[in-house]
């Protein structure tokens, strides 16, 4: 099984990562990009297949992954159409806005998939939204889920709800990013070192996310568990509260998902 990327910007690494933990031999990721001496610096150290055109990786890859800038997408589409492989090949689009049919009209009746990861893939704790293409049959749904799944969970979405997956699950991990660091500092600021402070806040971070999803309890009902009647706990919930932190990850997921809508269109 060979792996192709077009494109290898930080989602592509992350990607790669994720399946080199699952012991996918380096030398079956084939990479391709437009800067090829930035593109070499990266991939020789980790055993990568550089290719030194996008056609050598359309050619070589069974699933090929889409992963420059979307607009650069008609260019790059127009360089590898003649060389795929529609009956034994799927190619993948992880390409912020750029839908199965705009990918349809570019490419013709292929095997496509849409893909919406995020970051966490690389230690194959991803979130990964999915939709296929009309001429994606049953078997290889249920093939490229699976392969998906060495990367973290898979959740087949509408596309017309992308958007909504992007500030859910795509960008948030920045806002958890920014969420641990204040943690943080604000330890370091009563005397824990940083690197200490930041492995135990993002500890709690991950230890409370599996706690939440393996519980199944809704999540204010964790928070009163942890509030004791008159508590140090309580005065921090309410003080989130009073300088409306819900209101600001709201607000922060809709800017998001009004900006990726916005893309698509």
């Amino acid at each position: 099984m060979k792996i192709g990327f077009i494109g290898t910007g930080n989602m592509a690494q992350h990607m790669i990562a994720g399946f080199l933990q699952k012991n996918v031999a380096p030398s079956d990721i084939l990479v391709s990009a437009h800067n090829l001496e930035k593109l070499q610096a990266y991939a020789a150290p980790l055993g990568l297949t550089v290719c030194t055109t996008n056609e050598a990786v359309a050619q070589g890859a069974d699933y090929l992954f889409l992963g420059v800038k979307p607009a650069l997408i008609p260019t790059i589409t127009k360089e590898i159409a003649p060389f795929l492989r529609p009956e034994e090949q799927l190619i993948l689009s992880f390409a912020t806005g750029i839908s199965l049919d705009n990918l349809t009209q570019l490419l013709g009746p292929v095997p496509l998939v849409r893909l919406m990861p995020n970051l966490n893939v690389a230690v194959n704790l991803g979130s990964i939204a999915i939709a296929f293409g009309s001429e994606v049959d049953h078997e290889d749904q249920q093939e490229i889920t699976s392969f998906l799944q060495h990367l973290g969970s898979v959740y087949p979405f509408p596309e017309d709800q992308f958007s909504t997956f992007v500030a859910l699950a795509g960008s948030s991990p920045a806002f958890i990013y920014a969420f641990i660091d204040a943690l943080s500092r604000t330890a370091v600021k009563y005397g824990l070192p940083k690197k200490l402070a930041t492995t135990i806040a993002a500890e709690v971070v991950a230890g409370s996310g599996t706690l939440a999803k393996k519980s199944g309890a809704n999540p204010w009902d964790l928070v009163d568990q942890v509030s004791s009647p008159g508590g140090s706990t309580v005065e921090g919930v309410l003080a989130l509260q009073e300088f409306g932190f819900a209101n600001a990850i709201t607000k922060a997921m809709i800017a998001t998902l009004e900006k990726d809508q916005q893309s698509s269109k």
